[in-house]
């Protein structure tokens, strides 16, 4: 009761802390002053807020039930993907910052049309919205373990906690919670990585235990990689083209801090991914099987010191509300810049869109809440909805910075295409009696999507006519190979 009653009060201090944070920052005279902090923050504190927006509620609970179950080839669910994800983003910064524009259809519309422009919007806030989804999910599970709530009113003051600090800074507020939400984590995620290396008595007891228990390849980082692959095809392309990630790399400075930031997030990467999935290896040896409420809280929960166990208590609350501020906000940009200013109010002053933007923001937050109430599960939902982004989005985006040929109405019918099968996935995901030949959320799913995708956008580029010169102009202004033009 003693160490509840501290998590209390230190979750109304953080939150009072957080919320004056967003306060500070609610001044934005502008939907790039309020979606972008103005593109004045520096590569460094771009890569904690991009750091804390993968780093967060999946990586902190999933994977470690993932690696106390499978070992350390649980890596690949996670860890690979954002490594992939990054290293590609590092290849495509340059030209995402170059071109300039506040959104991602903004810029699609640059290079093909508004419609496919509108197309991307509707995969990025179906996207945003499962996402965010999955945060409340975790969030409401973790409040419900620890306080002994209920799973809806865990769900609601964490969606509420999030959306208050939210609605009140934009995407500076983000950023500067999330650098407070990632310090502790961090103290988290170490602590709890230390306990569970001095409980277990190191690797040596892993392998034991592991033999024990008849667990072959469990120290094997390549143990049973196909298993996987569908996690890192689909998170890995999907991850790559997410439209929260490159908001930061249009906030940043210039070009070269774009890239900085994916350096110094890849480096940080590989030991965060790797301290996560370790702590879950260890803790297979004091724990038999993952318990209801998952490793992490249970470890934190039975914490004997009231206030350490408080501290790790917000420090995990923090992981999870990083990743969903970042996605709720994102969404609202799209709902904001890409259908109300777009289509709806063209002619809105600037501090007319600051208000719908935070309009949006609740509504994007208060849909996932819904979505979340009704359905309670993580791993496959979080994949379906990277799944609409690979099969729909991946190759119009990507091949649009490398190839003029690609025109704008094989983006739209790639797109279409790629809608059409997220969809119907969905469907069957969710129970619909409907007939697949293919299993849900496997590497042959995701397989199918991207290279029907590809097919398409190829083979109607050869067909349709494109105006080559605002392509090539396009791809001039992104410059991703830093050559000079004449």
């Amino acid at each position: 009761m003693q160490s509840t009653n501290i998590s209390i009060l230190f979750l109304i201090i953080y939150v009072a802390g957080i919320i004056a944070v967003g306060i500070w920052n609610r001044k934005s005279e502008s939907s790039e002053d309020f979606f972008l902090a103005s593109r004045k923050l520096p590569a460094w504190l771009l890569a904690v807020t991009f750091i804390a927006s993968w780093w967060g509620g999946g990586s902190a609970i999933d994977l470690v039930d993932h690696a106390h179950r499978n070992g350390i080839s649980s890596f690949w669910i996670y860890g690979v993907p954002v490594l992939i994800a990054t290293a590609l983003l590092f290849l495509f910064a340059r030209g995402i910052r170059n071109i300039g524009s506040i959104s991602q259809p903004q810029l699609m519309e640059q290079r093909y049309n508004s419609t496919v422009s509108l197309l991307l919007t509707v995969f990025i806030i179906i996207f945003m919205v499962i996402a965010a989804t999955v945060q409340v999910i975790v969030v409401g599970k973790f409040f419900q373990a620890f306080f002994d709530l209920s799973y809806q009113t865990g769900a609601i003051i964490g969606t509420l906690i999030v959306l208050t600090y939210s609605l009140f800074g934009g995407f500076k507020g983000v950023v500067l919670t999330d650098l407070l939400q990632f310090l502790f984590f961090l103290f988290t995620a170490v602590f709890l990585f230390y306990t569970a290396y001095t409980q277990s008595g190191g690797m040596e007891a892993v392998k034991m235990t592991a033999l024990a228990n008849n667990k072959s390849g469990y120290t094997s980082f390549f143990s049973d990689v196909s298993d996987n692959l569908a996690y890192v095809i689909t998170f890995g392309t999907s991850w790559m083209i997410q439209a929260n990630i490159w908001q930061r790399i249009s906030a940043a400075k210039k070009s070269t801090d774009a890239r900085k930031m994916m350096i110094i997030s890849f480096l940080a990467f590989i030991p965060l991914y790797l301290m996560v999935t370790y702590t879950g290896m260890f803790a297979s040896v004091f724990y038999e099987s993952v318990p209801k409420s998952g490793i992490v809280p249970n470890m934190i929960s039975n914490i004997s010191n009231p206030l350490i166990s408080a501290l790790l208590f917000v420090g995990l609350s923090a992981a999870i509300m990083s990743t969903m501020d970042s996605l709720i906000n994102t969404g609202a940009l799209s709902l904001t810049l890409d259908i109300y200013k777009e289509y709806i109010n063209p002619r809105a002053s600037a501090a007319h869109n600051v208000t719908i933007g935070r309009i949006s923001t609740f509504i994007i937050g208060a849909i996932a809440l819904l979505i979340a109430l009704e359905i309670k599960s993580v791993l496959t939902i979080a994949w379906i909805g990277s799944d609409f982004l690979t099969s729909g989005a991946f190759i119009p985006l990507i091949l649009g910075f490398l190839w003029a040929r690609g025109t704008a109405t094989a983006a739209t019918i790639s797109m279409l295409f790629g809608l059409v099968f997220s969809s119907y996935n969905l469907l069957v995901a969710l129970g619909a009696p409907l007939p697949v030949a293919w299993e849900i959320a496997s590497v042959t799913q995701a397989l199918i999507g991207i290279s029907i995708s590809l097919i398409l956008y190829v083979g109607f580029s050869f067909i349709t006519k494109t105006d080559l010169e605002k392509s090539r102009s396009f791809i001039r202004k992104a410059n991703i190979l830093n050559r000079t033009y004449d």
